[in-house]
């Protein structure tokens, strides 16, 4: 063995890139590799002196590489105070090496799950020599660089071979970013347990995210924000693709997620259009083509939808791009688009255009975060979709096949918008929504209102409300919210149901001649 005052790197990593420059750059800094199993081999190939952590343990790598680095001669050599003289005794006495710089990333435990790996291959994928070594070399980072990303190489590397050698400033910022990514590794596994054992809040509750970049700022220039992505293999805002258009703002991010989870619930059998500002739809409709269902969304409320946010069902057109360019828009996400939208949209350098590989699932389960003062509330995704066989008419008058058809597609856009909410619907498409009121009176006489002033933007001489069915998120406590429906027009109403005051309200609908379908299920959006 080399003398123990010999510098020493220990590199071990999953992800090989950029190892190999790092490597050859700490060799010609005076560094001695020890490094075990594939990267081991990947650095002798590329003409590097190697030693292997079974030369320095005395013990080789067993039990298929589960037990290779958890050895005293590497943990020592890691975890010694090298100005304290007990250690440094220790150290000498068992021919402990330190070890002054550890390069280690994790088996890619999260990419087997995202890649449809099964329960054992899973398993096989949990590292545990890897953050044990890295939790010791953060530990003692008073002595130890711990690099575990890629992006730091070029930065140690030079501090390195500047002859100061890596600052405490940058240790200890490694560290940290150390301790981050293994809390992150262990939270995506315990996640994963949980769900493999039907655990749904679980004592402990961690949340594990990949930084995907900083903002200019959060809701209000004065506020800090950033935005990371989880474990969660699902379509949507943050693995799309940014093919055009400025930076994207928390707001955009914020009401894009919105508007694609709004389209996602109501599916791929027909062209589907939603517009969204501030997280709440101003326009949500389907047609026979998506240009359409674009026209029809915009026509329910043109004044909000400007410097909103579209997102489709289908791949953007040149055409459909066209007619979007007519409006102001923010964002535009969509699950393709061809060479002519992409065209048209080049001229407006500002409008972000988002694909994505697919629709979100509305059927898929998952959680919903939301802070409170020291703590958080947990909750699972509104994952419910009511379709025609969950209706219960209640009324004396039965809806007619298009009042059921414009029912569910209500009901399943009230989900999206924050409550209370009334949703008027007609022909396949919003004339009418009422939005965040603290009274769902309030929401009702809203949009009612949107929807006279929509008809008076389009020259229509009487309110789109008139023969629509109203979607209401929850129960009707009163009969004055559905007495304010049937004044707009309304023809028929969806509704869960569950008040003490039901049967009120099921008179005051057949005093008035109208639908009513029970659904059983509330759709609260705080």
């Amino acid at each position: 063995m080399k003398s123990t005052l010999a510098r020493r790197a220990l590199i071990s990593v999953s992800d090989k890139s950029g190892i190999e420059s790092l490597a050859r750059r700490l060799a010609a800094a005076g560094f001695e590799i020890v490094s075990t199993g594939g990267t081991a081999r990947a650095l002798r190939s590329a003409g590097l002196d190697v030693i292997d952590v079974a030369d320095v343990t005395g013990f080789p790598e067993m039990m298929d590489g589960r037990v290779k680095t958890l050895h005293p001669k590497i943990h020592g050599g890691i975890l010694s105070l090298r100005d304290n003289d007990d250690h440094v005794s220790a150290m000498q006495a068992h021919g402990i090496a330190p070890i002054e710089v550890l390069v280690v990333n994790l088996y890619p435990f999260e990419e087997t799950l995202r890649g449809g790996g099964d329960f054992d291959a899973c398993i096989e994928n949990i590292d545990i020599g890897g953050p044990a070594m890295i939790r010791a070399a953060a530990k003692n980072h008073q002595f130890v660089s711990v690099v575990t990303d890629p992006s730091d190489y070029d930065s140690v590397a030079e501090e390195i071979e500047s002859g100061a050698g890596v600052s405490l400033e940058t240790r200890r910022r490694l560290a940290a970013k150390a301790f981050a990514m293994t809390a992150a590794y262990d939270s995506a596994i315990a996640a994963w347990l949980n769900a493999e054992t039907n655990e749904r809040f679980p004592r402990h509750m961690s949340v594990a995210g990949t930084l995907i970049g900083a903002l200019r700022y959060g809701e209000n220039p004065h506020q800090d924000a950033a935005y990371y992505q989880s474990g969660a293999p699902r379509p949507g805002v943050v693995s799309a693709t940014q093919v055009q258009g400025k930076e994207l703002s928390y707001n955009n991010l914020n009401d894009t997620d919105a508007a694609f989870e709004l389209i996602g619930d109501l599916g791929e059998d027909k062209p589907s259009v939603a517009i969204i500002k501030h997280a709440n739809p101003c326009g949500v409709a389907q047609g026979d083509t998506v240009a359409d269902a674009y026209e029809k969304a915009l026509r329910c409320d043109p004044v909000s939808a400007f410097g909103g946010i579209v997102a489709l069902n289908r791949p953007l057109t040149g055409a459909v791009a066209e007619l979007m360019m007519k409006v102001f828009t923010e964002v535009v996400i969509a699950p393709g688009a061809d060479d002519d939208a992409k065209a048209a949209f080049a001229r407006k350098k500002n409008l972000r255009l988002l694909l994505t590989d697919g629709l979100p699932s509305p059927d898929t389960a998952g959680t919903l975060m939301r802070p409170l003062a020291g703590g958080f509330l947990i909750q699972s995704r509104d994952n419910r979709r009511i379709t025609a066989d969950d209706l219960k008419i209640v009324t004396k008058r039965k809806p007619s096949e298009q009042e059921i058809a414009d029912m569910v597609l209500g009901f399943r856009i009230a989900k999206h918008v924050k409550s209370n909410a009334i949703v008027y619907v007609r022909d396949g498409a919003t004339v009418g929504i009422g939005a965040g009121q603290m009274s769902r009176l309030d929401s009702s006489r809203i949009a009612a209102r949107k929807s006279e002033d929509a008809a008076q933007a389009a020259g229509i001489d009487k309110p789109l409300a008139e023969g629509s069915v109203v979607a209401s998120d929850a129960f009707f406590p009163f009969p004055d919210g559905l007495l304010a429906a049937a004044e707009a027009g309304a023809t028929a109403v969806i509704q869960p149901g569950g008040s003490i005051r039901d049967e009120d309200v099921i008179a005051a609908a057949d005093d008035a001649g109208i639908a009513m379908a029970f659904t059983g299920v509330r759709h609260f959006r705080h």
